[in-house]
């Protein structure tokens, strides 16, 4: 089972940026050629496939694809494998965001 972490503003005392909206990681992403936007995940299994609707960022290296999912103002990331926690952490100090599990 993976850990599952988010990037989130809200953990912030006196905070004077707004919650991550959509326009502001639209404008981050597309600084960022190794990712890509989304509408709908699919994830498909031996014998069925699963569609996922919401705004994800995908990042793809090599034949690896991490979904970053924006919901209501965080932006959430399984960790699937260790090259995914040194990403956060750049997007989360980018983003002037913590990063907290959940």
């Amino acid at each position: 089972m993976n850990q599952r972490l988010r990037i989130t503003r809200s953990m912030q005392e006196n905070n004077a940026e707004p919650a991550i909206s959509l326009e502001e990681c639209r404008t981050y992403f597309a600084s960022k050629p190794e990712f890509v936007y989304s509408h709908t995940l699919t994830v498909q299994g031996a014998d069925s496939t699963l569609s996922i609707e919401g705004d994800f960022f995908m990042w793809k290296r090599g034949e690896t694809e991490t979904p970053f999912r924006l919901y209501q103002g965080d932006l959430y990331a399984a960790v699937s494998d260790e090259a995914v926690v040194p990403k956060m952490i750049e997007i989360a100090t980018d983003l002037r965001a913590d990063i907290v599990e959940g």
